[in-house]
């Protein structure tokens, strides 16, 4: 049987005749063999009809079959002393350092592929040259570095690795309404919403992680490096020979280092290649449509990988959810918001078409400090007296996609997948059918008090910092966050599983509390982030436990790696914020020598203007400038059964991002995903995603480099006054695209917009 076989070195292997592949004819009356061999009780995009297999040691996906090994040895250790040495140090360095970063502009992101890349060789290392000492009974070094030990190690590394959402708003707070509390407050604000989520992750495992249609397609180019990495065979990669996966991936890896260094440092408008405006740069009608900074991109070529990856990698995610994202941007964004800008609805052409900044009635940046009363709420008489407050044609046009797609998620999940998850709702792991999920039946799962134990602390300490510090945050609130956030866990984490796209609450739950608690700024932030933070962890955990589960990890070191990194990584990240503000000089000052001008704090901050200090009823009520947007609300019930609901959402980093990030995004994705998957299956097969691997992690060593060798030394001047300033790195940033003119310019003295508000 296949649980029985260990996982197979390059060296040791052979073609194996014992596992033969029996592909299912699909006809009509197949449907009920199909759904015992998917488990999916729902018309599943991601199947595969023509290389659908009938065996019981087989994933029916074929991109599971390709990424993840079908076999288990239980002796192979992964929770060891080695793996928590490795996997805290990166839960320290890691958050530390992107912590620091993150209020730096340009920045970099040490993420987990960098960990999982750099563990290997270190592990190896251990393995050969430390002694074998017992400490606290534990060996040291237990021999060969395994596979399920770097699993783990990498979880540890990039559960926390971003920073912690909260973060912002103690940011914010400090600089934008003066508020400073202590440590304590900080701390248990950002430990109860990274961790409270957790304990609804444990229950969404049900239905996220057993199913083998959940197949969580970023996870499965972190398989493929994982088995690269350790030189895996296993009969899911097929047979073709070749090029071995390990020099493919090295080769590729190669070729990602080496070439950004030509788009991300020496030639930056291969990056930005916004070739249209160059020809006229001063054209605010061009820049407008096809500028890449402020502009809709409709240049649409790009020769930077990290510019196609910005929304995801489109090697891993499957073709007809990168169709409906396409689909979806063309839409709303190549169709409707130029017609809404060229037609001044909004007032929209007194600012640039995208912009992430708000704008008062003279088309300067909004001023938020001239409504606001010492205690941080609105001053209505100053606010009439002063300005409503403006948006970007894309980014109210994000607002109002974001509206429809928590709608369209909801019907969807109700109209497609209440079987499934009623199903799955009584279903045990060891009757999954699904060969991952079997192997993973042989280990003790988490009890369901740890999660509890997990909740209650959190909520207590939610409690705690919203009571005992003055944030104007009810306790009816906090819970209603909650409920919100738990209720759309399983809907959208099905989404995210089945297409690679995460639906974000983060505007709906600003809309709510806007209404709800209007003119309390903090408080509007604390229940976004709730709201928002807590779905998002739960389905950071639910992610990383289908990991485990294709790694065959068992899940209890899984729970504890995860739960034990985040507290120390959150830990980290405040005390690192705290020296930074406090000794860092004009710490989020645009003038900020050093470059620590905060860009996420400014949008943050931005955000709480919008829905807490003036609130919704101010900007999207009858008689409001943007009372369209609710509407939208309304509208996708009729159409929803057609699409999914990333046709709404899958746009959503719109702006910063422009057409340059989704039209090579869903070329590449239609190249690969498509075309080669169907005509060169073998291929494809055996090397799809090693290549996605190759390319993201040559691309994440390569910015590292470049940045700490050529950017952050001599605070950035090195080349200055030669490779920085040629024609080549400085034309994308120039003209009218380049300094956010609009189309239309607001008379000296004079302002737009309505005349009462």
């Amino acid at each position: 049987m296949a649980e029985s076989i260990p996982h197979l070195p390059m060296d040791d292997r052979k073609e194996s005749s014992s596992i033969e592949k029996v592909e299912l004819g699909y006809h009509q009356d197949s449907e009920i063999a199909i759904e015992e061999v998917t488990g999916a009780l729902f018309d599943d995009p991601n199947l595969d009809r023509d290389h659908l297999v009938s065996l019981d040691d087989e994933s029916p996906y074929p991109e599971v079959r390709s990424a993840v090994a079908n076999t288990d040895d239980p002796t192979i250790p992964a929770s060891t002393l080695r793996t928590w040495i490795l996997g805290l140090t990166w839960a320290i360095v890691l958050p530390g350092l992107n912590q620091f970063y993150f209020f730096r502009f340009p920045s970099v992101f040490i993420g987990g592929s960098v960990a999982q890349l750099i563990t290997y060789p270190i592990g190896r290392f251990w393995a050969n040259y430390f002694p074998n000492w017992k400490i606290l009974g534990m060996d040291l070094n237990p021999g060969h570095f395994t596979i399920k030990e770097h699993v783990l190690v990498t979880i540890m590394a990039s559960v926390g690795s971003g920073s912690a959402y909260a973060t912002d708003i103690i940011a914010v707070q400090r600089v934008y309404y003066n508020q400073h509390y202590n440590f304590m407050y900080q701390w248990m604000v950002v430990m109860s919403t990274q961790l409270i989520g957790f304990s609804i992750g444990g229950i969404a495992k049900r239905f996220l992680v057993s199913p083998p249609s959940m197949i969580w397609p970023a996870n499965l180019v972190t398989c493929t490096l994982f088995n690269t990495l350790h030189s895996n065979y296993y009969a899911g990669i097929g047979n073709r020979g070749g090029m071995s996966r390990e020099r493919f991936f090295f080769y590729w890896f190669l070729v990602s280092f080496f070439w950004y260094f030509i788009p991300g440092y020496l030639f930056q408008a291969l990056s930005f290649f916004s070739w249209v405006t160059w020809i006229r740069p001063q054209d605010t009608t061009l820049s407008q449509l096809f500028g890449y900074v402020h502009g809709l991109g409709m240049s649409v070529i790009t020769f930077d990988w990290s510019q196609i990856t910005y929304t995801g990698n489109p090697l891993a995610t499957p073709w007809w959810a990168e169709a409906n994202i396409f689909g979806g941007f063309v839409i709303f964004f190549w169709i409707v918001t130029p017609i809404v800008y060229f037609t001044n609805t909004w007032f929209s052409e007194y600012m640039p078409i995208s912009s992430r900044t708000s704008y008062d009635n003279t088309g300067a940046a909004y001023n938020v400090t001239r409504i606001l009363n010492p205690d941080s709420t609105i001053n209505l008489e100053a606010y009439h007296n002063y300005s409503p407050l403006f948006l970007s044609t894309t980014f109210a046009m994000s607002y109002g996609l974001s509206f429809a797609s928590i709608t369209a998620t909801l019907v969807h999940c109700f109209l497609y997948y209440r079987k499934q998850i009623w199903v799955q709702s009584r279903r045990s792991l060891s009757e999954q059918p699904d060969i991952h999920a079997r192997l993973m039946s042989r280990y003790k799962e988490v009890p369901e008090w740890w999660y509890l134990v997990i909740f209650l602390s959190m909520f207590a300490f939610g409690i705690i910092s919203i009571e005992v510090w003055p944030t104007q945050f009810p306790v009816w609130a906090f819970v209603l966050a909650l409920v919100i956030s738990f209720a759309y866990v399983v809907p959208i984490g099905m989404i995210q599983a089945i297409t690679n796209q995460q639906v974000g609450l983060n505007v709906i739950t600003e809309l709510i509390i806007g209404y709800a608690l209007p003119g309390r700024p903090i408080a509007m932030m604390m229940f976004k982030t709730w709201g928002y933070i807590t779905m998002a962890q739960a389905l950071t955990f639910t992610s990383d436990f289908k990991l485990g589960h294709y790694m065959k990890v068992p899940p209890r070191p899984m729970f504890w790696s995860q739960v034990v990194a985040t507290v120390v990584a959150g830990t980290v990240q405040l005390g690192v914020q705290a020296w930074m503000f406090t000794n860092i000089d004009n710490m989020c000052d645009s003038a900020q020598p050093d470059g620590f001008i905060c860009p996420s704090t400014e949008v943050f901050g931005t955000a709480s203007i919008i829905w807490g200090v003036i609130g919704p009823a101010l900007q999207f009520s009858k008689g409001q400038t943007y009372q369209e947007h609710v509407s939208w609300k309304k509208w996708p019930h009729g159409l929803i059964k057609y699409v999914n609901p990333v046709i709404f959402s899958g746009t959503g980093l719109i702006p910063p991002a422009t057409a340059v990030n989704y039209v090579p995004w869903a070329v590449v994705g239609f190249i690969f995903q498509f075309l080669v998957r169907r005509r060169a299956f073998n291929w494809w097969t055996k090397y799809n995603y090693v290549l996605a691997a190759a390319l993201d992690a040559g691309l994440a060593i390569s910015i590292i480099v470049i940045f700490f060798a050529l950017q952050f030394p001599k605070n950035g001047t090195i080349g200055q006054n030669s490779i920085l300033t040629w024609w080549g790195n400085t034309v994308p940033f120039t003209g009218a695209d380049g300094n956010a003119l609009p189309k239309k310019t607001v008379p000296d003295g004079m302002t737009f917009g309505p005349t009462t508000w």
